[in-house]
Parts: C-alpha cells; structure tokens; sequence
C-alpha cells in the first residue's frame, strides 16, 4: 500500500512532481539551504544593541564625490531632515546594512529571492537565471536591480542601476555596483546566523572599494510587524486640516 505522502505525489503530473521535489534539471545547481524566514539583527557578544552600523565612516571620497555630499549635508537640518522622515525607504546599500535595526523576511524561491525589511516595508527582489532581464531593460531604483547566483551555499548578489544617493551612510552615484556575499554561521549558543560582506565600487565617488559586513540572527517564531509611516503622514495631515477648518469657523464668529 501507498502511505498518505506516496499516494499524493502519484497524483502529481510528472512534471510538477519533478518541480516540487526541487529535482529537475533547472534546480540541479540549487543550494542546500534555505534562507526563508525572519531575520533580526545579530548583536555580538559585548557590544551595545543600540550602536548605528557605519557611524564615524572614514569613507574614502574622490574631490566629486566629497563635493556633492557636503552640499547635500549642507542642505538638509542635520538629525532631523532625512529621506525616513519623509516616509522614504533607505535604498542600498543602507536598507541591508542598517534599516533602523528593524527585522527582516526573506521568501526564497528558485528564480527569485524576495527580501522584505520591516522599516517603511521596503522590498527588494534578488533575481536568478532566466528571470534575469536585460541591463537595457533595468528601471534605475534607490534599491537598484539586483542580479543573485548561488555558489555552493553562498548565495552572491549584484546591484546596478541605482539612483544617486547622498542621504544615506554610504553614497553613491548612479555608477555604483553593490555585491553581496551572504553565507550561514553558527555561534557558540547554536544560534543561525546570516552573513553578508558587501562591496560597493563607485569611481565617482570613491578612490577605492568601500567594504562593509553585517549579521542577522534568525528568529524561527519571528513576524515582520506593520510599518505604516505613509498612514501617520496622512493623519498628521487630517489633523492640520481640521484645525484649519476649526480656526476658519472661529474666524466666522468673531
């Protein structure tokens, strides 16, 4: 007899059944590891949960690069006046180095990563073989496009086609190219722990690569909670609205 597992994978036309199992000929080069799930960030031992990855960079600009931050900087409130507070998502590489210390998710499939940052819900989409487009047909983003391949258990991802950005920890023009390498470790308590060690060339604003790593801890009880910034802007503006309605009746009366 069938048990119940043997029964349902006779149902399945061949084909699926190849796929599902994860045995075709395409998914041959696939990793053994499977990223999925909720990743926060990874504190190591003895150091301040509250430190901000990348704070005090000695970031090594060319004259360009250097004049076209300090104007930016010069521009904005310092502290205060961000890309955050207006309800923007940070764009690479800031929104995997740092994203507020919020958690992430990631949805693994073979033909394309989804990586979910909890902080303004920002999405990015890491793509693998035949989902790959073009370099003519890439849109330029704040996350750029993302291009992955797997080699072994360590999964490598490139970004071009980013905007220029000189309102996060690391900026760039729109010449930047970020690489990933993401690799899995284990500490001493047994805990998983994701690695990345990220690159960013940019020979218009750097003399030289800048390099970068970061860790998460896998949460296997973890959720991504809603982060609805766009919502309390329209509060906030609700709220202006009905007490300029307020002062216009009170104007009326007087």
């Amino acid at each position: 007899m069938l048990n119940s597992f043997s029964r349902r994978f006779a149902l399945l036309p061949a084909a699926a059944a190849v796929y599902w199992l994860g045995l075709g000929a395409a998914n041959a080069d696939e990793p053994h590891v499977d990223l999925s799930g909720v990743w926060g960030s990874y504190i190591e031992p003895g150091q301040s949960p509250f430190g901000r990855p990348g704070s005090g960079l000695d970031l090594p600009f060319t004259p360009e690069g250097k004049q076209k931050v300090e104007a930016y900087r010069a521009l904005v409130a310092a502290g205060s006046d961000n890309p955050g507070a207006h309800c923007l998502g940070s764009g690479m590489p800031e929104s995997m180095m740092f994203s507020g210390g919020y958690p992430m998710e990631i949805i693994q499939r073979p033909e394309q990563i989804t990586i979910i940052y909890e902080a303004h819900s920002e999405i990015r989409r890491l793509y693998l073989g035949e989902k790959i487009l073009p370099e003519a047909d890439r849109l330029p983003g704040r996350n750029g496009y993302s291009v992955a391949r797997w080699e072994g258990d360590t999964l490598i991802v490139e970004s071009t086609s980013l905007r220029e950005q000189e309102d996060q920890m690391y900026p760039h023009s729109d010449k930047a190219h970020i690489v990933e390498r993401y690799h899995q470790e284990t500490d001493a308590s047994g805990t998983r722990v994701l690695v990345a060690d990220m690159t960013l060339t940019d020979p218009l604003f750097y003399t030289k690569p800048v390099t970068a790593k970061k860790k998460w801890a896998f949460d296997p009880k973890g959720v991504l909670l809603p982060y609805e910034c766009n919502e309390e802007a329209w509060l906030d503006h609700l709220e202006t609205l009905k007490q300029r309605q307020t002062a216009a009746r009170k104007a009326k009366k007087s």
